[in-house]
């Protein structure tokens, strides 16, 4: 039986390259060069029959450590709460008021990129704080 040491996480989005460069800020990934033969994403997707044009797009870990992020174009929007969501861990290691700081900071961030804040969660005896969000198209995420 193989190990499996890779794995990508793909996005069903209407916009794909917007959701996808949205990302690359929040996790500060990159776009990766176009497909061999095309100097710009531009050339690449002006290639490509009308209906396929935009119809996916990627970001990468520039270190090549975390996952490949995969945006696919799908005609319906979101209607429910994701069934899976990403934790983005930007308070590992820190507790209390430092951590909720650094949280409200990094949402702050992202709200200027268009995120929507949905509400905080503050530490209890079992949990330490997050912050729920919703990134351009509405899929949530935390801030851990």
């Amino acid at each position: 039986m193989s190990s499996i040491r890779q794995f990508q996480v793909t996005f069903d989005c209407a916009e794909p390259e917007r959701v996808a460069r949205f990302w690359c800020e929040v996790m500060g990934y990159v776009v990766p060069p176009p497909p061999e033969g095309f100097t710009t994403w531009e050339d690449y997707h002006r290639a490509q029959p009308p209906e396929k044009r935009g119809a996916w797009f990627v970001c990468k870990d520039p270190a090549d450590v975390g996952p490949r992020m995969y945006f696919q174009r799908v005609p319906e929007g979101k209607v429910a709460k994701n069934r899976m969501h990403l934790d983005v861990r930007v308070g590992t290691g820190l507790v209390g008021e430092e951590r909720l700081a650094t949280l409200k900071a990094e949402c702050a961030r992202l709200v200027a990129l268009g995120a929507v804040h949905v509400q905080t969660l503050v530490a209890d005896e079992e949990n330490e704080s997050c912050i729920v969000m919703q990134d351009i198209e509405g899929n949530e995420f935390c801030l851990d």
